[in-house]
């Protein structure tokens, strides 16, 4: 089965379904988590005697944390409750796990009323601090005495192990923003589902590592609900979509794509691009690009196929689509725009670029994106299919907005986008989202700040366009590749260090990574 992303509605339907159809008890399943939790902790504990706090809340979070620390109990390890609530306040299923803690005479301190007092003494004489204060209910600023434990924790425990239970307290599961403060984990275990905040707005900031860990909730019930949720990408999942390749096959079997790009002032970018084709399997890739930088590009991808076009001012001329129209039925994918630069004209060439076109897939990225911001109605009468691959400030131009409003909402956004248009859409970032026109989403956990460098995206457009080139539907080939190009950068910093990578290490950080699954 897929991984989705749950928002809070979503986890509410699939608990009451398990509850009240399929008749698995609340009580049972907080007993299965805390157990998972256990598990989890114990697996990974590198002291041998590691002295280990829950701060736990009243809600349901709270009484996973109950199980927790009694569990931790049972296995030998020297561990404190630390209630962060008003005992009063506890209810339903927390109330019998709360019950059942206090029964067996476990240790317990209450914090709630006075934790500056309190907490700072035992957080200094622990090794692992478990969050389980507040839940996926949580939403708007985090109050009293909530705010001042989370404050210290993550003051204190700077030097601790934290642990988060489901999801960091004061983080918000839906949109993953951060009101005032929230937990910062080094990792989250959490349960069914990995939540959508996890991947938004301050989300990948607080949450740390995290693994989904299975409390008796069946896979079945995404489809039984008929939920519309996220698919978050991962490997087995880019396994199948790499497109496979047969022994017999030739360079005409592996497609053929066209790389429309480069001016005077960027003449690498479209040469990341057709390298980043070639070498994850593209069969053939021309380069067309502005005469006066030929000569230099020819020099640099003697495997690519050229087709110098005629310039003006160091850019594509008016007519220079014109050259080079008869070839396109050519090609079975296009990429255009690395390293095109904006143009007086730019905006007219486009329109006369996809009136020209012969219906094939077609990768917008870079300055054609922006020269396209205009006459995106014209998208909707293309015969073929288009992807978009905007980072959030040509998203940003795109809509007409700013990038504050594109990533407050960055699922809403490309997915109400692509349904518009009839487009591919792969919003970049950290979390890079990729929608179909269809309304699908699927959420790219990989990548961090290695990637943030120029010839990065121009990379990306060339692993898409070549998987398309070799039969991958777009959906596939955008996913596939958004995964594998997160990937290869993580790899490869892991040899030069984040600060360190650059475009042709992020280039042959795919090849590994594609023999490695192949």
């Amino acid at each position: 089965m897929p991984m989705f992303a749950a928002d809070r509605k979503d986890m509410q339907q699939m608990d009451q379904y398990t509850i009240e159809t399929i008749g698995l008890p609340g009580v049972v399943l907080m007993e299965n988590a805390g157990a998972k939790v256990v598990h989890e902790i114990t697996g990974h504990l590198t002291s041998e005697k590691p002295k280990i706090i829950v701060v736990a809340g009243s809600g349901n979070n709270g009484g996973d944390g109950f199980v927790i620390a009694r569990r931790l109990h049972d296995e030998g390890y020297e561990c404190l409750l630390c209630l962060a609530a008003d005992p009063e306040r506890i209810k339903g299923d927390a109330k019998i796990h709360f019950d059942v803690y206090l029964n067996r005479g476990l240790p317990i301190r209450y914090i709630h009323q006075n934790p500056k007092r309190d907490l700072p003494k035992i957080m200094e004489q622990a090794d692992v601090i478990v969050d389980a204060i507040l839940g996926t209910g949580a939403n708007g600023p985090v109050r009293q005495p909530f705010n001042e434990i989370i404050s210290m924790i993550n003051e204190i425990g700077k030097d601790k192990m934290i642990i988060s239970v489901d999801i960091p307290s004061g983080l918000n599961s839906d949109s993953g923003k951060v009101d005032d403060l929230a937990i910062k984990a080094d990792k989250t275990i959490t349960f069914v589902c990995p939540k959508k905040g996890f991947f938004l707005q301050d989300g990948p900031k607080y949450v740390g590592s995290w693994k989904t860990v299975d409390i008796s909730v069946p896979s079945s019930i995404v489809r039984d609900l008929n939920l519309n949720m996220p698919t978050v990408v991962t490997e087995r999942l880019v396994n199948d979509l790499v497109p496979k390749r047969p022994i017999d096959g030739h360079k005409g079997t592996f497609g053929h794509v066209l790389v429309l790009g480069g001016s005077r002032q960027y003449v690498g970018a479209p040469l990341f691009t057709a390298k980043s084709a070639l070498f994850s399997g593209a069969g053939l890739v021309t380069l067309a690009v502005p005469v006066n930088i030929y000569p230099m590009a020819a020099a640099q991808v003697p495997a690519a196929l050229f087709s110098p076009l005629s310039e003006t001012d160091g850019h594509f001329s008016d007519h220079s689509v014109h050259e080079i129209a008869s070839r396109f039925n050519e090609f079975d994918v296009v990429a255009v725009g690395p390293g095109m630069s904006r143009f007086p004209k730019g905006e007219k060439w486009m329109e006369t670029l996809f009136q020209s076109l012969s219906g094939q897939t077609v990768v917008v990225d870079a300055d054609a994106l922006y020269l396209s911001r205009n006459h995106l109605e014209l998208l909707k009468k293309y015969k073929g299919d288009i992807i978009f691959t905007p980072h959030p400030g040509e998203m940003a131009g795109l809509l007409n907005s700013d990038v504050r409003d594109v990533e407050s909402d960055r699922i809403e956004h490309a997915q109400e986008f692509a349904k518009k248009y009839g487009i591919h859409l792969l919003l970049k970032g950290h979390r890079s989202i990729i929608a179909s026109p269809q309304g699908e989403i699927f959420i790219n956990p990989a990548g961090h700040d290695a990637l943030g460098k120029g010839g990065s995206g121009d990379v990306l457009t060339g692993l898409i366009a070549s998987f398309v080139a070799q039969g991958a539907q777009p959906l596939d080939a955008m996913t596939a590749a958004s995964y594998l190009h997160a990937r290869a950068g993580e790899e490869m910093a892991k040899k030069y260090s984040r600060y360190g990578v650059a475009a042709p290490d992020l280039i042959q950080g795919v090849r590994e990574y594609l023999n490695r699954l192949g």
